[in-house]
């Protein structure tokens, strides 16, 4: 991930904490109005259960003896604006909601695309070059000999012995060959050892041992 993106991404963390609290600070707010709703609801029941309709003069059209008029009328007028208080701050929560969603959507959207290109970066970098294809395996190696001395190692795939490779390869008589003119002379060899390719620096020569290099080499069937 970039400089770039890890910016982006904190700065879009911060937005959604920034929403989320706002969101959060809103709902506080919206069950204050509520409280403040039924409290007022509770002071329209402590007068003889007067609601918010009921009339507050009597049959003959004196105001009523039997309630607080003051309460009732004060309560009511609290209740219808704490009302439209409520509905005011249930569209901001309705709104702030939203844009959370389609923030987080966004978001979604991003991390997705993100993970698919960090997936494809790895597939082509994973798309390495094939390795060689081996022409003989080394099946023996005498401690001490030139061989061993090289670094070769026992079930080490040869895919290039001096001038001797896959494309030009016959028999162990074109190692052989090579081997016998190149007494004291290094000689590239190419081997794939545990899937990696490994290069080393061989020198046939005389030593205590049996021939020019203290090891025995088989053909690979293909």
């Amino acid at each position: 991930m970039s400089a770039e993106d890890a910016r982006h991404r904190a700065e879009s963390s911060e937005a959604r904490a920034a929403a989320v609290s706002g969101i959060q600070e809103l709902m506080r707010r919206k069950e204050e109005i509520e409280a403040q709703i039924k409290a007022n609801y509770d002071v329209l029941e402590s007068q003889k259960g007067i609601g918010m309709n009921e009339p507050l003069v009597d049959c003959e059209g004196y105001p009523r003896a039997d309630v607080d008029l003051y309460q009732v009328r004060t309560a009511r007028h609290n209740i219808i604006c704490l009302q439209n208080d409520h509905k005011a701050v249930m569209k901001q929560v309705e709104e702030a909601l939203h844009q959370l969603h389609a923030r987080d959507k966004e978001k979604q959207a991003r991390d997705v695309a993100e993970a698919l290109e960090e997936a494809r970066s790895r597939s082509l970098g994973s798309n390495s070059p094939a390795l060689p294809q081996a022409f003989a395996k080394v099946n023996s190696i005498s401690p001490g000999s030139p061989a061993s001395i090289a670094g070769l190692q026992v079930d080490d795939e040869i895919v290039e012995f001096g001038s001797v490779n896959t494309q030009n390869f016959q028999s162990l008589q074109n190692v052989g060959s090579v081997v016998q003119h190149s007494e004291g002379k290094p000689l590239n060899v190419t081997v794939i050892r545990r899937g990696e390719k490994q290069q080393l620096r061989l020198t046939p020569m005389r030593w205590a041992g049996k021939g020019l290099l203290g090891c025995n080499i088989i053909p690979l069937q293909r």
